[in-house]
């Protein structure tokens, strides 16, 4: 069964330089159902179009299931969504690993997270001096969380 293992921290803004705006993809995705234990996502990467099925975390890992889809079929799918999450993701290689840093827009602007994935929970990885405090047990960060409940409405 293919399976996640990604660790995700919030992003310190003093340290983190931004790379420029075109080394970026732009994100739109959309729930198409979430709850705790399964969520199904559709998403629009700059051209590319996926649905994803999620299950239930256990520690850092979780089954996951993506598969490219047309990008019209992606469209129509998210105009059923009712709650959607935009980002703009910069892929920032580090040694052997990619980090992948989400600036988030909409009803998440202020958000940046970032994110690797391991081959297995307790992999070695390098850390930049940009990582802030690890969220990667804090539900409010996964992004069916923040199509819900966006970053913008916490009481800060």
């Amino acid at each position: 069964m293919p399976t996640e293992t990604e660790r995700k921290f919030l992003v310190q803004r003093d340290k983190f330089r931004l790379p420029p705006a075109q080394e970026g993809i732009a994100i739109l995705q959309g729930y198409l159902h979430s709850r705790e234990d399964l969520s199904i996502r559709v998403r629009m990467a700059g051209e590319q179009a996926f649905i994803t099925i999620k299950g239930k975390s256990s520690g850092l890992s979780r089954p996951e299931f993506e598969y490219g889809i047309p990008a019209a079929d992606a469209e129509e799918l998210l105009r059923l969504c009712g709650e959607k999450v935009e980002k703009i993701r910069y892929k920032i290689p580090m040694d052997a690993f990619c980090w992948e840093v989400d600036v988030f827009g909409g009803a998440n602007d202020g958000l940046i997270l970032a994110e690797i994935e391991l081959e297995y929970e307790e992999q070695v990885f390098p850390r930049p001096d940009w990582l802030g405090e690890e969220v990667s047990f804090d539900s409010r960060y996964q992004n069916a969380c923040l199509a819900k409940n966006p970053f913008s409405q916490w009481q800060q």
